[in-house]
């Protein structure tokens, strides 16, 4: 009897510490607008150079992607802001602070990484070093993220790696990014959006 209960005190703890350590500052509706955004992004791909090979569709590839980066990072991002300033307190920034420690190593490998390739001319290799990074990233802040994020995560990882071992003319194509990034942070959002509304919020409790 007294070990069933502490069974049971052990998993309330456990819960009360997932629910703690959860960032609550990630928007669903910022995801979903990022993953549109890769998706329209690879229909402009498709409009000016659907399979690059020449150096000027090269360029054109690095310049859309470039953008729909930009473009994920100050929505993402500026939901954040958002929030924070909604939700000023010790606790938030505290949040703040743990989700950023742990995914910053993964944004400025990805960055070196983005920088180092571009100066070899590797493009090629540019698709699945993003998606194996972003991945990486996902997984390292895994214990802030609702657990129905965790598959995409593997899945952004596992299409990153093998996107490394793909010839360039498949890595390019136009449908791999909106097929990985779109399709992948649209996901995102819609758990987000999931996990947010009150009816998820009242199972959970």
């Amino acid at each position: 009897m007294d070990v069933t209960r502490a069974i049971a005190d052990l998993d309330e703890v456990r819960s009360r510490l997932a629910s703690i350590q959860r960032f609550r500052g990630l928007s669903g509706p910022a995801a979903l607008a990022s993953g549109l955004g890769a998706l329209g992004s690879g229909l402009v791909q498709l409009a000016v150079a659907p399979a690059p090979h020449s150096a000027a569709d090269t360029a054109r590839y690095v310049a859309i992607w470039t953008a729909c980066l930009a473009f994920a990072l100050a929505v993402n991002y500026g939901a954040v802001a958002v929030w924070l300033v909604r939700n000023w307190s010790s606790r938030t920034r505290t949040e703040f602070q743990t989700a950023a420690i742990a995914i910053v190593p993964s944004i400025v490998a990805g960055g070196a990484f983005t920088a180092a390739l571009l100066s070899r001319g590797e493009i090629g290799l540019l698709p699945g070093t993003w998606a194996l990074c972003y991945g990486l990233g996902l997984l390292a802040t895994r214990s802030m993220l609702p657990r129905s994020v965790l598959p995409v995560a593997v899945a952004f990882a596992a299409i990153g790696a093998a996107l490394l071992f793909a010839s360039d003319t498949n890595a390019l194509a136009w449908w791999v990014m909106p097929f990985t990034f779109g399709v992948g942070q649209t996901a995102i959002g819609i758990l987000l959006v999931r996990e947010n509304t009150p009816s998820a919020l009242g199972s959970g409790s």
